[in-house]
């Protein structure tokens, strides 16, 4: 059985772990991640909304495979109780008048720095039917349309999720280098991919381990791991990064007595450029952002950035009017301030895909079909947690030579 090396342990990389160790021993995988602390980026600091049905027609199989697997998943292994799982009732909030023209589709929202909600499928309902979040401080002339139910949104807690599929991954025999990094690589006497030298950078010791995959999983840094181990390689991997600040609070609206009747997804705008995202978990935490930019400078690994305090100041404001009770934002507990850096591309869409040989740069190429093969999975943008499942799965099929459960053909390297 050929050995994998997946480069990247956040979400997308574990969950290729893990569908991978259901077909291969799990010693022969082995998972790389630079940082000191695990899902310090947006694995583990994203809002963690799933959606069946929200995708542009390149990722509309992948994101349905995506939402009936975290189902799955949490039917099977407890995940309510485990990482927060809960299908949930998604809505727009506005002050604006009715009758503002249609929505923008595809993926326009995140570049002009709009709201997600806007590629809801338009067959939304008006009747509220006592479903409005009950956290929320309404006034006179807003507006709230429901625009996702239980049948096609739901959120998890990201961070617990992730913990969980390491666990699984750990229990099966995957091996974990943390932090590390993956320096070089080699070729035998075919000029075939060989083993990957990875550098432990706590001991400052240097490991060649033995393989003939390599999946590159690293989020808003893959292009740079790209380049590190094809240093001859003329291709570009087209990911960058959109930093995101956002807040984890208590609020005396949200608590263990509504949970019972389901969790809430809410979509508002407060200007230009800010269109806040507010979910209620399992647990009395709600999650706040919204609040992005292109310009904040990718960190050498996660979790080395803070959080800019007026960005952190916003979001509280939003919090307070929103969430806060009648006596203001002391009532409010503040549980986590966070910065993260998703990947995103050009087109808005993630890539999965193989590299072609004749890409990795001269001199070097892969064992044919399922005996080798160099992988690219990135660029889900605020999607990622969404798509992780159905990522992982159609990436270790394809790494594996086995026939795909979605339809990724429109999702490869430009």
């Amino acid at each position: 059985m050929s050995t994998t090396v997946i480069i990247g342990a956040g979400i997308i990389g574990v969950s290729t772990a893990y569908y991978l160790s259901d077909h291969q021993p799990g010693s022969t995988i082995h998972l790389v991640e630079a940082s000191p602390e695990l899902f310090s980026s947006a694995s583990g600091y994203a809002g963690g909304f799933l959606a069946k049905d929200w995708f542009s027609p390149a990722t509309a199989s992948l994101g349905a495979l995506s939402f009936e697997q975290h189902r799955i998943l949490a039917e099977k292994n407890g995940g309510r109780e485990k990482w927060g799982y809960s299908p949930t009732t998604t809505v727009s909030y506005t002050s604006k008048p009715a009758g503002q023209g249609p929505r923008k589709r595809g993926d326009d929202w995140l570049r002009h720095g709009t709201s997600r909600a806007d590629v809801a499928p338009a067959a939304a309902v008006d009747d509220l039917d006592g479903r409005a979040p009950k956290w929320l401080r309404r006034v006179e002339g807003d507006e709230i349309e429901i625009i996702g139910d239980h049948d096609s949104t739901a959120q998890v807690d990201p961070l617990a999720l992730c913990r969980f599929l390491l666990a699984e991954c750990l229990d099966r025999g995957v091996q974990l280098h943390q932090p590390a990094t993956a320096i070089s690589m080699t070729k035998d006497i075919r000029d075939e991919l060989s083993s990957v030298c990875i550098a432990d950078t706590g001991s400052s010791t240097e490991v060649d381990v033995p393989c003939t995959r390599v999946v590159i999983a690293a989020g808003a840094w893959s292009g740079e791991v790209f380049r590190t181990l094809f240093r001859h390689s003329r291709l570009d991997i087209p990911v960058g990064s959109l930093a995101g600040h956002s807040l984890v609070v208590r609020s005396p609206r949200w608590h263990k007595e509504l949970e019972g009747a389901g969790c809430h997804a809410l979509y508002t705008t407060s200007g230009p450029g800010y269109s806040p995202e507010i979910f209620s978990r399992i647990g009395g935490q709600i999650y706040i952002s919204g609040l992005n930019s292109s310009t904040l400078p990718l960190p050498k690994v996660a979790g080395e950035s803070k959080p800019r305090e007026s960005d952190i100041a916003r979001l509280k404001e939003t919090a307070s009017e929103l969430l806060g009770p009648e006596v203001g934002v002391d009532d409010l507990e503040v549980v986590r301030e966070e910065l993260c850096f998703r990947p995103v591309t050009p087109s808005g869409r993630p890539i999965i895909s193989r590299v072609r040989d004749v890409d990795l740069g001269i001199g070097i190429k892969t064992r044919p079909g399922a005996e080798g093969g160099v992988f690219i999975a990135a660029g889900h943008g605020p999607w990622g947690i969404s798509l992780s499942l159905g990522t992982g799965m159609v990436l270790a099929e394809m790494v594996q030579g086995r026939a795909v459960s979605a339809d990724v053909s429109r999702l490869g390297l430009p």
